[in-house]
């Protein structure tokens, strides 16, 4: 069963009884809150060893039969089971494959997966089988990420001023769960009682010195060409859990807002003026950078970035070729640039 949109919806507040489930996507805090969900619909006790069992790819490559063991298995004290297999890829979907083809047992088998391409055998499998059904969990969008703001800020009689609802939509959106993490955090930031108004300082003072931050000093030293730094700080930042989709967003973005803000000087504003216009606006602590790059950018270079950062992209939605290393070509390509455009303004 394929899913999106109002089908998604209705599908997570209420699933059906299914064999599995696949919960896939670039949003990996996405991916676990969808998967806790769905498990949680089944046995809310997710610490109830008798209901619930953990697999890994390893060892069902070691003992293949072990899936259907565990999904065939009956609960010692009663309830449908769930059998929880995570980090899975294409490379067990001929396991799969043979689950779904027999008379499935009662307990409900949850799989999650990083980003699938739409070529992906596994995705492709969950999407077809009518015993099954995949969940994706991409990247917010701006709609998406200012719900969850509202969400979370509302039933705290907290609201927020437009500067400040820009700047904190541009920083969330990369991991739903980091998304939520940076939000109770300004929840409690701001304490109890009454209707309060969020402003720009409150947000910079507290999501300035976020995760967050790492993510924007990778994309400054990327677009000030700071080669061997924006590859040092990747490499954590993946490591640390980052999706690489979600850092070519970021740095799209960022490239769009250069974009900008060149274009409308050459039409005629000032820089004053047209950094002045950004929304939300930039980080005091980035400005100077920031206006570095203004200087040592061309539009037709920041064309040329900008097609770069949005195609590998959208290679790692669809080409199924490994993200990280799609993510780190380009952002080497783009410091790159950013260091020849850097070197033009000095001579």
């Amino acid at each position: 069963m394929k899913l999106s949109g109002k089908a998604l919806a209705s599908f997570l507040e209420r699933p059906p009884k299914l064999a599995a489930i696949l919960v896939y996507g670039p949003d990996g805090g996405l991916v676990r809150e969808r998967f806790d969900q769905l498990a949680r619909s089944v046995c809310p006790d997710l610490g109830d060893p008798f209901r619930v069992a953990e697999l890994t790819p390893a060892s069902l490559k070691d003992d293949p039969a072990r899936l259907a063991d565990e999904a065939d298995a009956l609960a010692l004290t009663g309830g449908r089971r769930v059998v929880r297999v995570q980090g899975a890829g294409d490379g067990l979907a001929a396991l799969f494959q043979s689950f779904l083809a027999r008379k499935p047992g009662e307990a409900l088998v949850l799989v999650s997966a990083g980003d699938l391409g739409a070529r992906s055998s596994l995705r492709k499998l969950f999407e077809d089988s009518p015993e099954a059904a995949a969940v994706p969990c991409y990247l917010d969008d701006r709609q998406a990420v200012e719900s969850l703001i509202n969400a979370a800020l509302r039933p705290h009689g907290l609201s927020l001023e437009p500067d400040a609802l820009d700047y904190l939509a541009e920083r969330l959106g990369g991991d739903r769960l980091a998304s939520r993490a940076e939000l109770d955090k300004l929840v409690t930031y701001m304490g109890q009682g009454g209707v309060r108004t969020i402003r720009l300082d409150d947000v910079e003072a507290l999501i300035g010195d976020s995760a967050e931050r790492n993510q924007e000093d990778l994309i400054f030293a990327a677009a000030s060409g700071q080669t061997l730094e924006s590859q040092r700080i990747l490499d954590r930042l993946l490591r640390e859990g980052s999706e690489p989709v979600g850092l070519l967003r970021a740095l799209a973005r960022h490239l769009q807002k250069l974009h900008l803000v060149k274009g409308q000087m050459a039409a005629g504003q000032s820089a004053e003026q047209a950094l002045n216009a950004l929304r939300p606006k930039l980080f005091f602590k980035r400005t100077d950078a920031f206006r570095r790059q203004i200087e040592s950018w061309s539009l037709a270079k920041l064309a040329q970035a900008m097609e770069l950062a949005v195609t590998a992209e959208l290679d790692c939605k669809t080409t199924g070729m490994p993200a990280r290393a799609l993510c780190g070509r380009t952002f080497l390509q783009i410091a790159q640039l950013g260091k020849a455009a850097a070197a033009g303004r000095r001579r």
